[in-house]
């Protein structure tokens, strides 16, 4: 049976609520301790009283607050309590619980939680508090900011994330009491953040309910729809599930072996998702039911497989061993699916007791079936790659935004598992590149990868990683990060190391321009050198800091090497700093800066000498490319560093009528260290082979070609190529000119130059 998908219109009926009696002894119920007592039997005498007194403490800081629905507002942490202790958490966990909203709502303060309960507790509650009494530029920033500290708290205790998570799973349940206009986002926001989250912590069970509860708020007619249908179906599919099921335990009686079959069904969300991804009715999902089997040993599983693989035929490609390799969250179980009665497909999960608890309780496993002990190295290890990335990744970004985006990216639940040279597996998002497990081994490894070998082969860094590859990564010490590779890495450490990379070099890199621009400026008042760091000069800087409301010298010299400052106006006042400390200004050094003719044998001390070499804080205009050769002029754009353009560029000269003291004198080394770009326009003969011609007469030229345009107008008898290519200096552009003049079918050949009134827009 097909099943169209309805679209969202209005939710679906709501039950009427109960007679006010029952409702308010209900409420009465819900609100007491017994409610929750009944589930500490696995806790100790003492922690049950810890308990008893968090709850007493709660039910008074919120005394008088009511739930949307009018139950008392204690009902809602006993209710995230009860969902902590079905994983067995301890009594700092329970307690925390309990007191999850008091800072937030009740005016408590964290000092009050710890002089009552401990600073464990205090800590717990205090990574669950959102930031709403901080002021944020806008609500999304906000909410970045407290998923930041709240996965922090995580990565420093996972029993946070497990509170946040049975909070927002009670608040999905009781989301019927909500204004319907809240639905939408908050079901939202529990698909793309909070069901991730469970899924990458292994908490399956948890997932698939929040998962269906937010589609049902998000889509409440689809939903209904898809009952029905998964309800019909179901009843029709009766008689072949009693089938296969009688044929399984059959089987594995006659083998005697000791095994536990549990029938599984998709969740409405999965079935719905993968209408929608694949554009299918409800008719041609096949994949709605499937089975587990658990076995008592490892062993078993296999043994087990064979026996289900002579009774039905498998599925060509529909086998995953995650026993050998694990997913990312800690997940073991033989996946197969077989081809049953009447040609349906069935799935088959086989796994022991102990891999059927990780699968569905994930990390919460450890309080389970352990001692309970946070500090246990078994609950540390689970995962631990994953919550110290968060660790990682806040150390090198400081916008909550950015680091929100960087946690984003590895919540992918799809995975990709590779092997190191020496056979280490490594699990990395679908999609990760050989940069991607360049920084998964190290961070030095990443920033100094130069290229990548897989399975034997070289190939580029870019290159997508798949299931088995073994990678090995060439490094040069004198490599380094490229911005370009923030367009291919997927995962959130690397893509948080190259960005702190490069925001430390360009600072480095400013700080020494600014510090060599500052040197001039105060050679142009007289003194040789800027005054030291310690000593007399120590005093200099702080008098010179305090002024400039810097808050450090490297912030002064870094502002003055983007632009941000003038500095010439940052040596008047440095000047004048060092006269009050008794330093008498050179009057001859005065005259060589100022006044110094530009034919002397000698160049002045301020100028700026290029040699190609400058990292980001010198950049080369794009609008007139100038090589060696050129005449040239430096302007310090604010925020943007030195950029140079030649004398004759309409916007540099546009810039110098505007804005005069921000240019500086540069002037080219002698000796170079690198090619620079120029653009080159050839207009050719329309014909056969024209493009490679040209081509090879510029690399006869010993020029390379880094970008080529081409015009459309295929149809006329002549063509506008526009080639940017590398060259020496202007002396090897003719040489370029010149071979290409002489090429067959080349009419014209001419550098490119700004037009006059060219704005640089």
């Amino acid at each position: 049976m097909s099943v169209d998908v309805a679209p969202l219109d209005a939710p679906p009926a709501v039950t009427p609520p109960a007679s006010a009696p029952s409702a308010a002894a209900a409420s009465a119920a819900a609100a007491s301790f017994a409610a929750l007592e009944a589930s500490l039997g696995y806790l100790t005498p003492s922690d049950i009283d810890q308990v008893r007194q968090a709850y007493r403490f709660a039910d008074q800081a919120h005394l008088g607050q009511l739930r949307k629905n009018g139950d008392p507002y204690i009902t809602h942490p006993i209710a995230v309590a009860q969902i902590c202790t079905q994983w067995r958490l301890d009594a700092q966990a329970l307690a925390a619980a309990l007191l999850h909203d008091v800072l937030e709502d009740c005016g408590v303060t964290k000092a009050e939680l710890t002089e009552h309960f401990g600073p464990a507790v205090a800590d717990l509650v205090d990574g669950l508090t959102k930031l709403d009494k901080l002021e944020f530029d806008s609500r999304e920033q906000g909410q970045a900011e407290s998923f930041r500290k709240m996965l922090l708290a995580m990565a420093r205790d996972v029993r946070v994330m497990l509170i946040k998570l049975a909070d927002r799973l009670h608040n999905m349940r009781t989301m019927a009491d909500m204004p319907r206009h809240k639905w939408a986002r908050i079901s939202r926001e529990t698909l793309d953040i909070y069901a991730p989250i469970a899924h990458r912590l292994g908490l399956n069970n948890l997932y698939r309910e929040l998962q269906d509860l937010a589609f049902r708020h998000l889509h409440p007619w689809r939903y209904q729809a898809l009952s029905k249908a998964l309800a019909r179906s179901r009843a029709r599919r009766k008689d072949l599930i009693a089938r296969v099921q009688g044929e399984v335990e059959a089987a594995f009686a006659h083998t005697g072996m000791d095994v536990r079959i549990a029938g599984r069904e998709k969740t409405l969300y999965s079935i719905y998702r993968k209408m929608d991804a694949k554009h299918l009715s409800f008719a041609q999902v096949t994949d709605i039911y499937g089975f587990r089997i658990i076995v008592p040993q490892v062993l078993d599983c296999y043994t087990a497989l064979g026996v289900l693989h002579q009774l039905y035929k498998p599925m060509p490609g529909k086998f995953r061993d995650y026993i050998a390799i694990p997913k990312v969250n800690g997940y073991q179980s033989l996946h197969t699916t077989l081809i049953g009665p009447f040609g349906t497909p069935i799935e088959f999960q086989l796994r022991t007791p102990s891999m059927d608890v990780v699968a569905e309780s994930g990390i919460a496993a450890h309080w389970l079936y352990k001692s309970g002990d946070a500090n246990d190295p078994a609950a540390q290890t689970l995962n631990a790659q994953w919550l110290q990335s968060l660790l990682d990744i806040q150390q090198e970004t400081k916008d909550s935004g950015e680091f929100w985006d960087h946690v984003r990216i590895d919540l992918f639940p799809d995975s990709v598992y590779v092997f190191t040279p020496k056979s280490k597996i490594l699990a990395l998002p679908r999609g990760a590149t050989a940069v991607d497990f360049a920084y998964a081994i190290h961070s030095d490894v990443g920033h100094r990868a130069i290229g990548a070998t897989i399975n034997g082969e070289q190939v580029p860094l870019r290159t997508e990683l798949r299931n088995g590859d073994v990678v090995e990564i060439t490094t040069s010490p004198h490599a380094h990060p490229n911005p370009a590779w923030l367009g291919f890495v997927r995962t959130g450490r690397a893509r948080s190391k190259i960005r702190h990379y490069l925001k430390t070099l360009a600072q480095e890199e400013a700080r020494a321009l600014g510090e060599r621009l500052l040197r001039q400026a105060l050679r142009a008042e007289g003194y040789a050198e800027l005054p030291p760091h310690e000593g007399d000069g120590q005093g200099v800087w702080d008098k010179l800091l305090r002024s400039t409301g810097a808050r450090s010298r490297d912030e002064l010299l870094i502002d003055i090497g983007q632009g941000r400052r003038i500095a010439g106006m940052v040596g008047k006042k440095l000047a004048a700093l060092l006269a009050e400390a008794g330093q008498r200004p050179d009057a001859l050094l005065i005259s060589q800066e100022r006044f110094g003719a530009p034919g002397d044998d000698q160049p002045s001390q301020g100028v700026v000498v290029l040699d190609g070499s400058e990292g980001g804080s010198i950049v080369y205009a794009s609008c007139c490319r100038p090589i060696p050769g050129d005449r040239i002029v430096g302007y310090l754009g604010k925020g943007e560093g030195l950029v140079v353009h030649t004398e004759e560029c309409p916007v540099g000269r546009r810039l110098l009528q505007r804005d005069r003291e921000r240019f500086l004198e540069v002037e080219w080394a002698e000796e170079l260290t690198r090619a620079f770009d120029a653009t080159v326009a050839v207009t050719v003969a329309n014909g056969k082979g024209v493009l490679a011609r040209v081509a090879a007469a510029i690399a006869a030229a010993e020029a390379d070609i880094t970008h080529i345009q081409m015009g459309d107008d295929g149809a006329q008898p002549t063509t506008e190529l526009r080639f940017t290519v590398a060259v020496r200096d202007r002396v090897h552009l003719a040489q370029v000119l010149r071979q290409l003049r002489r090429t067959p079918s080349v009419l014209r050949a001419q550098r490119v130059r700004p037009p006059r009134g060219h704005d640089g827009n």
